[in-house]
């Protein structure tokens, strides 16, 4: 299984990247987050593997590597969808869009209709990346604590920065 592959951007083209490995040249399917960012370095890879096709997915951080993993789990959702829904949104905001269960920006995404963007919000529910500010997590389990819905404290917690004690401070403003 590949992990990771480290080498030079040989050619970008049609939203894929042909990187070359120690004189081997692999096309790597890549979200238009990573594609606008490539460049020579390391890239995280998912290999997908069906009877007629051997095709690897390649993103510049583990979160959207993470983001895609955890949606081609999904019932009715393959890798084109997967990586058009990482094409829209980075991880933070993909969490983002699931706590505040936003349905709407959801089926802004090519091929996800009304009935799709449901189930994965439902079934995403839980899906956290590491990338997001510790502070903002100890917020929302500190709100969580008090009682408060997570739908809820993201939307007060939306743009809010600084120390838990800050973000709770105003969090609290915002929810009362």
């Amino acid at each position: 299984m590949i992990a990771a592959l480290r080498g030079k951007i040989f050619e970008k083209e049609n939203g894929k990247i042909l990187l070359d490995v120690n004189d081997v040249i692999y096309e790597l399917n890549v979200s238009l987050i990573t594609f606008s960012k490539a460049s020579d370095g390391v890239y995280y890879i998912t290999e997908i593997i069906k009877e007629n096709e051997y095709s690897l997915y390649a993103f510049a951080d583990k979160d959207e590597k993470k983001m895609f993993d955890s949606l081609i789990k999904l019932n009715g959702v393959g890798p084109k969808v997967a990586l058009a829904i990482c094409s829209t949104f980075t991880p933070s905001e993909f969490v983002e869009v699931i706590n505040s269960n936003d349905i709407n920006s959801l089926k802004k995404v090519p091929g996800i209709g009304p009935k799709s963007a449901k189930r994965i919000l439902m079934e995403m529910g839980d899906f956290e990346v590491e990338s997001v500010n510790p502070e903002i997590n100890q917020a929302i389990m500190a709100l969580e604590n008090l009682g408060f819905k997570k739908a809820d404290i993201i939307k007060a917690i939306s743009g809010l920065s600084g120390s838990v004690e800050e973000i709770i401070k105003e969090a609290l403003k915002r929810l009362h």
